[in-house]
């Protein structure tokens, strides 16, 4: 295998740089493999046209016999782009896309053929809804669901196939995807803040909820990444020496980006334009050979299948320059792992976003109450939306000196707590003139000033006002970000749901004026939420302690923090809110831990093959070679030769006690695991995974990083991490 290796840093050291053409200008071909409004007015009859754009600004069905008219124009525009094949494209409970393609190629029985495309084929499909995460919802024998059109966003060519995003749903009705309880979680947060935001303009009829994430990423080459079992199978490197180097110098972040890392992002970018995924920064992240891009915001559902669509792209890109992507949030131990930033905020239909501050008094109340119901929302589901970024690989990140701490809390700057603090002080009742003004013109009618100074940053908080949105930091790389945004749509549509009842009853039964009453509510608002706030240093066992004071969650891992999906608090309030019934919200759970289990186990697999097949028969062989030197020694030296020799006797003895130790660590993790698969609750088997199977891991890595160091280079048969990281 060490052959393997020096084949694989051989082939590395000697590529040169996939040279890419770009377009003079970006905007040429944004878009173009979109079936966009500029395609839809070209291909489709105004009826169809109208259809379709009433559906996606109104949620209306569209007509049966026009979606016949709609899908002969969307194949003429795919088979113009030269697509031969389509598929519907949807997010099964797997945390990735899911497609099965058929051509629109049709025999018409005399022995020629035709391409067809019906409004079936459009508007729906039957995969098999057994063979994917259901959670128990449908039996294996049970195996029909179906797929259904997404027309809120515009279908798309991938290489030469025609892609419908798609929801997947039951044959008995319930959700098997993300997408669903997404679009179900942003119509009820559209209601809830169109209701309030008309308190401060009559006018607005919509509310969007957008999203801009940032995904971080690694980059490294493909035949290094090839040579690595962990890497091929778990995405992350089970065991490895940290090399000498790492990211002390923070000499990579926002340097020069590498040429080959350089041209991959310049093709990959050249494919988002096509695709109409908004890229537009690009930088080198903190960790060697780790970076990052980003986009401009979105509405979320859009922004979601942008994000999932991207990273299929990136995979793609990344072969033909002979790289791997890894989106592992702790592919690299000792080094920073990757997030995937979640900015969230709110937008009318009258192009006012929500939470960004205004020119005038009443805009900034506007403000204030948008921003106050989030931290309200977020503190009374704290441990919801710490269990909306819990899996086992984002568990290697949160809390690691680099991310968030698994304990939620909001920042909001030193400026905005003052603000919060002097609204706290409102007098309980009717305001007088005097404290309106003062309100008005030293609180309120200032906060566009403080925020220009006060964008700074708290990268220890999860979640963080960051000027005009809020940044939910603690989203792992590889997350689909329908999870966390479906439960932050739902929290906020549900606190503004409660604002609006509270704030008019105090101007029905107190007779308050309406500025009165929205001081009354915020007021206690930021009282019953203040502890969630933080400002201070996320890292350590001082807000550890502190934040148990507070009364706030500490979920560290993902079994525990999962238990609050199948709540009966939570289960009530998805379903008043009709986001997910109880049978969704239980199967979900029931996936998210039984995946936990399965990738510890499938980790604990990998991690006892390639310590027994790998690093044992390696450490023998060297220790043999130690074996022969010394006894070459006695046979010079005679019973002298223990002097010439110490050191080699030493390693050979730190050589065995380290074979044992591992050999020893295996045999009880098996032991660990072959009890842990006989429970058959899964919740209960999570918990053994988490707290009897994995410890295991770090022993058995110690000791194999130990032999690392010993083991002669020549002869170590996994690329080592100076070679993964410093490569480019």
């Amino acid at each position: 295998m060490s052959t393997l290796r020096f084949q694989a840093l051989k082939q590395s050291l000697n590529r040169k740089p996939v040279e890419v053409t770009e377009p003079a200008r970006r905007s040429e071909i944004f878009g173009k493999n979109v079936f966009n409004e500029m395609a839809m007015r070209q291909y489709l009859t105004k009826d169809s046209y109208n259809s379709v754009m009433d559906a996606v600004q109104n949620g209306s069905k569209i007509d049966r016999d026009l979606a016949d008219h709609i899908s002969t124009g969307m194949k003429e525009w795919a088979i113009s782009k030269g697509a031969t094949h389509y598929t519907h494209w949807f997010q099964p409970l797997t945390g990735s896309s899911a497609e099965k393609h058929d051509a629109f190629f049709e025999t018409t029985g005399n022995g020629s053929a035709i391409e067809k495309f019906g409004g079936g084929s459009l508007v729906q499909q039957e995969p098999d809804a057994s063979s994917f995460p259901n959670g128990g919802i449908r039996n294996t024998f049970e195996a029909r669901g179906y797929t259904a059109w997404d027309p809120t966003s515009p279908a798309f060519i991938l290489g030469t196939t025609l892609c419908i995003p798609t929801v997947f749903v039951s044959y008995t009705g319930e959700a098997l995807d993300y997408k669903v309880p997404l679009l179900r979680s942003l119509q009820i947060l559209d209601n809830a803040a169109t209701e309030v935001a008309k308190y401060f303009d009559k006018k607005v009829t919509k509310v969007n909820a957008t999203l801009g994430w940032e995904q971080e990423y690694f980059l490294i080459d493909a035949a290094l990444a090839a040579s690595r079992p962990d890497l091929v199978m778990a995405e992350r490197t089970l065991l490895g020496h940290a090399p000498a180097k790492g990211q002390q110098l923070d000499d990579h972040y926002f340097g020069a980006i590498p040429s080959r890392a350089l041209n991959f992002m310049r093709e990959l970018e050249n494919e988002c334009m096509l695709l109409g995924i908004p890229v537009k920064t690009r930088h080198n992240e903190v960790a060697p050979n780790q970076f990052e891009l980003a986009p401009i915001f979105e509405e979320v559902n859009l922004a979601v299948d942008h994000n999932l669509l991207l990273m299929d792209v990136m995979d793609k890109v990344a072969e033909r320059h002979h790289l791997k992507v890894l989106f592992h949030e702790k592919p690299f131990a000792g080094v920073n792992g990757s997030g995937k930033h979640n900015n969230w905020s709110l937008s009318t239909d009258t192009g006012v976003n929500l939470l960004s501050p205004g020119s005038t008094p009443m805009k900034n109340l506007q403000f204030l109450t948008f921003f106050v119901n989030t931290i309200k929302a977020v503190y009374d589901n704290e441990e919801l939306i710490r269990s909306s970024i819990a899996s086992a690989s984002n568990d290697h990140r949160l809390g690691a000196n680099e991310a968030p701490p698994a304990i939620i809390s909001v920042f909001i700057g030193s400026q905005l707590t003052k603000v919060l603090d002097e609204l706290e002080k409102v007098t309980d009742g009717k305001l007088s003139p005097q404290e309106k003004t003062d309100l008005k013109l030293n609180v309120v009618g200032k906060i566009p000033e403080i925020l220009l100074d006060n964008t700074d940053r708290n990268r220890t908080s999860p979640f963080a006002f960051t000027g005009n949105k809020f940044e939910f930091r603690a989203v792992g790389s590889t997350a689909n970000c329908s999870n966390p945004m479906t439960i932050l749509n739902a929290i906020v549509a549900k606190q503004l749901q409660e604002f609006k009842v509270e704030v008019d009853a105090l101007v029905k039964d107190e007779k308050m004026k309406k500025d009165d009453a929205i001081f009354n509510v915020l007021r206690e608002y930021i009282k019953k939420s203040k502890k969630i706030r933080f400002e201070g240093d996320g890292y350590g066992d001082a807000w550890e302690k502190e934040a148990a004071k507070r009364g706030l969650s500490n979920n560290k891992k993902t079994p525990e923090a999962l238990k609050v999906k199948k709540a009966e608090k939570t289960i009530k309030m998805f379903e008043e809110l009709g986001v997910m019934n109880r049978i969704e919200m239980e199967a979900r759970h029931e996936i998210e831990v039984e995946e936990y289990s399965m990738h510890i186990q499938i980790e604990g697999r990998i991690l006892g093959d390639i310590a027994r097949n790998h690093v044992i028969p390696v450490s023998i062989r060297y220790q043999n070679i130690l074996i022969k030197n010394v006894q070459g020694l006695k046979d010079i030296y005679g019973s002298d030769f223990k002097k010439y020799a110490s050191e080699q006797l030493v390693i050979i003895e730190d050589i065995s006690n380290h074979i044992e130790k591992i050999n020893k660590g295996i045999t009880q993790m098996i032991d660990a695991r072959r009890a842990a698969n006989k429970i058959e609750d899964a919740e209960e088997k999570a918990f053994a995974y988490c707290n009897e199977v994995r410890p295991f891991f770090d022993e058995i890595r110690y000791h194999c990083d130990k032999l690392e160091i010993l083991v002669d280079d020549e002869l170590w048969p996994l690329a080592k991490y100076r070679e993964m990281l410093f490569t480019y």
